[in-house]
C-alpha cells in the first residue's frame, strides 16, 4: 500500500501540518469518548455488581494493565507502519466499552476491561509519534491539539454515558458502538495512506541513557501526580454522588473538568513551546493542588468556577511531558512514548488501587485532601527532569 503521499518523515519542517494532524485528532477524540464512560458509569456498576471502592478502583487499573505492551507496541511502530491499530481502535473499543452492561459479575466485567486495555495500548503508543512527525519544531502543539482532544472525549464522554443510559438502561448502551465503527471507516478513508514508522530509528542500546536521564525522574513525578489526578478524573462522579449530588449533576461536574482541561491542553503545549517545558509543569502542579483544596472547602456558589480552574491546571500537564518525551528521543518516537504510556498507565493504575483504598477507609473527601497534598512532593522532582534544547540549563 502507498505510503507517500503523506510523507510523515520530513520532522525538520518549521510548520505543523494541520491537515495531517486533524484525523489523528479525531480518531483520539472519538476513542477516548468511550474510555470517559467507565468513571459515570461507576456508580452504577457499583450497585448492579455490589462492588466496593477498591474494587471499582480496580477496574480502570485492570483497564490499563495492557498498557505494559505500549514499549513493544511503540517499537514496532518505529520500524514497520501500525496505522492500522490507530484506525481500528475506536470500533473496537467502542464495541467492549458499550457491552459493560452486560455483565454479570466483576470477574467478567474484567476479562471485557482487559480486552479494551489491548485496545487502548494499540492505539495510544503510535498515534502521539504520527502527530510528533507531522508536527516539524512546534512538537509542543501538535501533543496540545492531540490531548486536546482526548480532555475534549473525555468531557463528552460523561455526557453521552448519562444520555445513553437514561435512553437506553445501563443493558441498553451497546448501541453506542455504531459510532465508533462509522469513525474507524471514515479514518480509513483519511488515515490508510499515512506511515506511522521512523525511517532510521536508533538502536536500542542507544536508548539505554535514557532511563536515567528522563524515564526515571519522570516516572517519580507521575508517582506523586497521580493520586490527584486519579482521584479527579475517575472517582469525582463517586464523590460528588455520596455527597448527595444527582448521578446526571456528576456526570455533568466530570464533563466540566474535563472541557476544562481541553482548554488546559491547548494552553500548556504551545507555552511549553515558548517558555520552556519545567516551567509550566510545576505552574500547573502548584496550581492544581491549591485548587483542589479550594473546591473541597469552598461555597457551593464558587464551585463551578473553581472547578473550570481546577480542571484547567490539573490536566494541563500530559501534553508537556509528552513533547518532552519526543524532544529527547526524536528518532525513536514511537518507542519513547510507549514508554511513558506504559509508565503513565502502570503508575496509574497503582493509583487507582490506592485512591479505592483509601476512599474505603478514610472517605473520598479526606481522599482528595490527601492526594492535593501528596502532588505538591513532585514540584522538587521538576529540576531533575531534562530540558527542552534551547531552554535555560538552571531550571
Amino acid at each position: 500500500m502507498a505510503t507517500n503521499s503523506l510523507p510523515l518523515e520530513k520532522t525538520q519542517e518549521d510548520d505543523i501540518k494541520i491537515g495531517q494532524v486533524t484525523p489523528i485528532a479525531v480518531a483520539h477524540f472519538v476513542h477516548d469518548t468511550y474510555t470517559g464512560f467507565i468513571a459515570p458509569l461507576l456508580p452504577l456498576l457499583i450497585e448492579k455488581l455490589s462492588l466496593s471502592l477498591t474494587a471499582a478502583g480496580s477496574l480502570t487499573a485492570i483497564m490499563q494493565l495492557p498498557a505494559m505492551l505500549n514499549p513493544f507496541i511503540g517499537y514496532m511502530a518505529d520500524k514497520v507502519s501500525v496505522r492500522y491499530f490507530v484506525i481500528l481502535a475506536p470500533g473496537i473499543t467502542a464495541t467492549l466499552i458499550s457491552s459493560m452492561g452486560f455483565a454479570t459479575s466483576y470477574y467478567s466485567l474484567v476479562l471485557l476491561l482487559l480486552a479494551t486495555g489491548i485496545s487502548v495500548a494499540a492505539f495510544h503508543a503510535p498515534a502521539p509519534a504520527m502527530i510528533a512527525r507531522v508536527s516539524g519544531r512546534r512538537v509542543g502543539l501538535g501533543m496540545s491539539i492531540f490531548m486536546a482532544s482526548g480532555e475534549l472525549a473525555r468531557a463528552a464522554g460523561p455526557l453521552v454515558a448519562v444520555w445513553a443510559v437514561s435512553a437506553w438502561t445501563l443493558e441498553g448502551i451497546w448501541r453506542t458502538m455504531f459510532f465508533g465503527w462509522a469513525t474507524s471507516f471514515i479514518l480509513w478513508l483519511r488515515l490508510r495512506d499515512i506511515s506511522a514508522r521512523t525511517e532510521k530509528p536508533d538502536s536500542l542500546r542507544n536508548l539505554i541513557p535514557m532511563v536515567r536521564i528522563l524515564f526515571i525522574p519522570l516516572a517519580i513525578f507521575l508517582l506523586f501526580r497521580n493520586l490527584l489526578y486519579v482521584s479527579l478524573t475517575t472517582f469525582l462522579p463517586t464523590f460528588l454522588n455520596s455527597e448527595g449530588i444527582s448521578l446526571a449533576l456528576a456526570g455533568i461536574s466530570l464533563s466540566l473538568l474535563e472541557l476544562a482541561g481541553v482548554a488546559g491542553a491547548m494552553t500548556s503545549g504551545p507555552l511549553s513551546d515558548k517558555l520552556g517545558r519545567k516551567p509550566i509543569l510545576l505552574a500547573a502542579t502548584v496550581s492544581a493542588s491549591l485548587f483542589t483544596f479550594a473546591y473541597l472547602n469552598i461555597d457551593s456558589r464558587l464551585a463551578i468556577p473553581i472547578l473550570l480552574a481546577l480542571g484547567f491546571s490539573a490536566l494541563s500537564t500530559t501534553p508537556v511531558l509528552l513533547a518532552m518525551v519526543q524532544d529527547q528521543m526524536p528518532k525513536n518516537r514511537a518507542m519513547g512514548n510507549g514508554i511513558f504510556m506504559a509508565l503513565a498507565f502502570f503508575l496509574q493504575s497503582m493509583s487507582m488501587l490506592l485512591v479505592g483504598y483509601l476512599g474505603d477507609r478514610f472517605g473520598l473527601r479526606t481522599t482528595f485532601t490527601f492526594s492535593a497534598i501528596i502532588a505538591l512532593f513532585s514540584i522538587p522532582v521538576i529540576y531533575f527532569l531534562p530540558n527542552k534544547p534551547g531552554d535555560d540549563p538552571y531550571m
